[in-house]
């Protein structure tokens, strides 16, 4: 294990990002049932998400990168991301939000450290609620949400098969 001195920061997503970040979501696609998508996806598929992704605005992607003490190279931990919650004009002041991380990052803060960048970010948005999906069981993203004030508002119950088997979804909601 190295002995080097790391440090993680917050900053928004941008296109040079965009191999590493297709990289780390096509292991949750292979791996996980924490997203519906089945089939991975190339850099060149995943850029209009990463373009529908600002870096201002209510729609936002943040990234958190580890930078080593010798200034070496930034690599990327996880990634949060603020999205239209529905396409209609009525909706326009909801988002829904999501984290991923990468498997070595999990239960170092990273997701903290994302979900405050990015609510400090909105704090001065027409924001007035975020919602998040999470695929059952999944209690380390439900405490996640639940401890940045997110409130379970039902369940849809085996809305997605993956893995050959039916998986549900609880929803939350915080007020912003």
């Amino acid at each position: 294990m190295s002995s080097e001195r790391t440090e993680v920061q917050v900053r928004p997503g941008v296109e040079s990002d965009l191999d590493a970040l297709t990289d780390l979501y096509n292991h949750y696609v292979r791996e996980t049932p924490i997203t519906f998508d089945t089939s991975i996806f190339t850099p060149e598929e995943r850029r209009p998400w990463l373009l529908s992704h600002p870096e201002d605005g209510p729609h936002r992607l943040m990234v958190a990168t580890e930078t080593g003490s010798q200034g070496t190279s930034q690599e990327i931990l996880g990634y949060v991301t603020s999205s239209a919650f529905r396409p209609k004009p009525a909706y326009a002041t909801s988002v829904e939000v999501t984290v991923y991380l990468a498997p070595r990052a999990r239960g170092r803060g990273v997701g903290t450290l994302l979900y405050k960048s990015l609510f400090a970010a909105l704090a001065h948005e027409d924001v007035h609620r975020a919602y998040a999906g999470i695929a059952l069981p999944n209690e380390a993203s439900t405490r996640l949400h639940e401890r940045f004030g997110f409130r379970h508002v039902g369940t849809y119950r085996e809305v997605g098969r993956k893995f050959g088997r039916y998986w549900d979804v609880a929803w939350f909601e915080k007020e912003l």
